[in-house]
């Protein structure tokens, strides 16, 4: 019995927290937390890294020619470690390996922004769909 009611803390607990990291994110301005040149490489980095994570648990994970946020993440933590100005992304795309190259700058942007708008997405998602449904008083 203790053993249940420990798990069941712990489920509460966790969901509270994600729903939390969703709700924080929602509240951030894009442009401001992932601008490179205020904010530097590493945060913008860091951004990215903490909210995909939660992106991938929901299925909303953000993906752009043919490349997942979390290939655009490890390659960028490549690029910096290796202090280069390019970042270089392999990625298989079906069934062949490819790979794309951007500016470092540019690919930081792009993988802080889609793992940030996918959790803004999804909180908006909640409290607006019922604005897309057929009967709701819209034109279309």
């Amino acid at each position: 019995m203790k053993i249940l009611k420990i798990a069941v803390v712990a489920t509460m607990t966790l969901s509270l927290a994600n729903a939390s990291l969703s709700e924080d994110a929602a509240k951030l301005d894009v442009k401001k937390v992932c601008d490179v040149k205020a904010n530097g490489l590493d945060k913008v980095l860091a951004v990215a890294k903490k909210f995909n994570p939660e992106a991938i648990k929901l299925d909303i994970e953000f993906k752009r020619l043919g490349i997942k946020n979390r290939e655009y993440i490890k390659a960028l933590e490549a690029a910096v470690k290796a202090k280069s100005k390019e970042t270089v992304i392999k990625y298989k795309k079906k069934g062949k390996e490819k790979t794309k190259k951007f500016p470092t700058d540019y690919a930081a942007w792009r993988a802080c922004t889609f793992a940030v708008r996918a959790l803004q997405l999804h909180e908006e998602g909640k409290k607006t769909w019922k604005l897309a449904v057929p009967g709701d008083g819209f034109k279309y």
